[in-house]
């Protein structure tokens, strides 16, 4: 058996420390230290580790295999273009930067020292997922993509957006995920993205809004749209749309009654996948029913934060070739910041 690769963890929040509980449960790991600003709560299993202050001292004392980088998104960048130099493999959150040319550093970076860099694109790891994007393809283009995970926060989470939003707007936070998986789905290049967003609070910068939407244009004639808000004044009605619509039918998710837009499993869960053909008979109607798939059993969230980390170590332990990961994680990043220029100089960005 193969030695456990080292990993050290930089940032305790809710996706570090699901990582870190990852390392924890998979045998191919072994956690080295866990990094933090502050003291926080730490779940069963991983009280024992105790918390570091420097992400810089721990790469030194402990020379770790891995990095694993969960901290803000203005941090991502230069924490991963440090741990590739001193060696290490990296898995990062998204996004993978907060410019598309830090993006490229880091990419560059991993490719200058040999060393493997996965992006958090969680989503990538579902089987629900994986199905939608398939049945998507198989309907054939041009498309609507359209998209949205707005959320109803307070208390801690509404701290945590905040916090969030110091660097990073809701459409570029979550929205990397959804024009990753538009990008999966279509064959096509984005050529235009435009943007709007309002601030809806005094409780972040003048410079920032809580609220955005974007519209990206494709050279097939696709269109897709995707919008996020965060905060306690954001509405629960229509919050989770994930609906895919081509000239011979669509395919969409269905979720359950009753599921809140602050629940991080909501994020991820599917539910039911909906197909709808187009086909129609002599008479017009429609030849077949909507078909249901159910999705029952699914991953929840921690078992995904599982399969991404054992998707690192299978991409290390057998040298996987991530050049598609890694363009397709700039690519979704450069629509999402041209969408975010777009809210600020009120012009369309042409790609």
């Amino acid at each position: 058996m193969a030695q456990p690769l080292r990993v050290v963890v930089a940032g305790l929040g809710n996706m570090g420390r699901s990582h870190a509980l990852a390392y924890h449960t998979n045998p191919g790991f072994e956690i080295a230290a866990l990094i933090n600003r502050s003291d926080v709560p730490l779940p069963d299993g991983l009280s024992g580790y105790g918390i570091r202050r420097s992400f810089d001292e721990a790469l030194r004392d402990e020379k770790p295999d891995v990095a694993c980088i969960a901290t803000y998104s203005d941090t991502h960048a230069d924490y991963a273009v440090r741990a590739f130099e001193a060696g290490c493999h990296v898995f990062v959150e998204k996004p993978l930067a907060t410019t598309v040319a830090d993006a490229k550093r880091v990419v560059a970076a991993a490719k200058a020292n040999g060393r493997k860099l996965v992006i958090g694109y969680i989503l990538r790891h579902h089987p629900s997922w994986i199905r939608l994007i398939a049945e998507a393809r198989k309907l054939g283009g041009p498309y609507v993509f359209r998209m949205n995970l707005n959320q109803q926060s307070a208390g801690h989470t509404w701290e945590t957006h905040k916090q969030l939003m110091q660097t990073t707007s809701p459409i570029v936070d979550c929205g990397v995920h959804y024009l990753d998986v538009m990008l999966q789905i279509t064959d096509a290049r984005p050529v235009e993205v435009r943007g709007m967003g309002v601030r809806l609070t005094q409780e972040v910068a003048p410079t920032m809004y809580n609220y955005g939407h974007l519209q990206v244009l494709f050279d097939d004639g696709s269109v897709g749209w995707y919008e996020a808000g965060w905060g306690p004044m954001i509405s629960e009605t229509a919050f989770f749309v994930k609906d895919v619509i081509s000239p011979n039918g669509c395919v969409s998710i269905v979720m359950k009654e009753g599921v809140k837009s602050d629940d991080i499993d909501t994020h991820t869960k599917t539910s039911t996948i909906r197909l709808h053909s187009a086909e129609t008979g002599p008479d017009g109607k429609f030849v077949k029913a909507d078909e249901m798939l159910s999705m029952a059993g699914e991953p929840g969230h921690q078992d995904l934060c599982d399969l991404e980390q054992a998707f690192v170590l299978k991409a290390i332990r057998e040298d996987l070739d991530l050049t598609k990961h890694m363009d397709d994680a700039v690519k979704s990043l450069a629509v999402c910041l041209a969408a975010d220029e777009s809210v600020r100089s009120g012009a369309a960005v042409k790609l």
